[in-house]
């Protein structure tokens, strides 16, 4: 058994959460999300928290206990904090800026790299070289953030490209004329 299946989910205030046929509903302050449940678990919620239950002991069920839960954790947590993914853009010339609803990047390229935001997901540029993409569905608010860093990887010779703030390179020695 997992023990991540077994602990419950505390709701916060202002956060709903309805149980339906193979999905769980979840409605809070930043928006809402339906997560679509795996087979073999279902939820009880009871005394301001939801607690996952295996439908069976069917060794071939257990492996999706901890997963649906925490899928649902996450559709709790986005509801009423959000996620939030920060990159910084590191190059001479490189900058991102935001325009209506799309995103233009000039990251080295001959050409603008033009990004739509989907529905959902919110992105701002400070100061051209630092964007936060925001949201309240985990898996999609880490997708954006991985298309955005995909466009310029980080070169680990010059220490150019799109990384998450934080995140450290490990410098390559470059060849030496010797």
């Amino acid at each position: 058994m997992s023990r991540i299946g077994k602990k419950p989910i505390p709701i916060p205030k202002g956060v709903t959460v309805a149980l339906a046929d193979r999905a769980v509903d979840v409605k809070g302050p930043k928006g809402q999300l339906r997560q679509p449940l795996p087979p073999g678990v279902v939820f009880q919620v009871n005394d301001g928290e939801v607690q996952a239950k295996l439908e069976s002991d069917a060794p071939e069920l257990r492996k999706f206990y901890g997963l649906a839960r925490t899928l649902v954790a996450n559709a709790v947590h986005g509801v009423h904090e959000g996620f939030k993914r920060e990159l910084d853009i590191v190059g001479v010339g490189y900058r991102a800026e935001v325009k209506g609803k799309q995103v233009v990047f000039a990251l080295g390229y001959s050409h603008p790299i033009v990004l739509d935001v989907p529905s959902g997901i919110d992105i701002a540029v400070e100061k051209q070289t630092h964007v936060t993409v925001t949201g309240v569905d985990k898996q999609l608010v880490g997708q954006v953030a991985a298309n955005i860093r995909r466009m310029r990887k980080p070169d680990p010779y010059k220490q150019k490209g799109v990384r998450y703030t934080g995140e450290v390179l490990k410098k390559k020695q470059g060849k030496t004329g010797a």
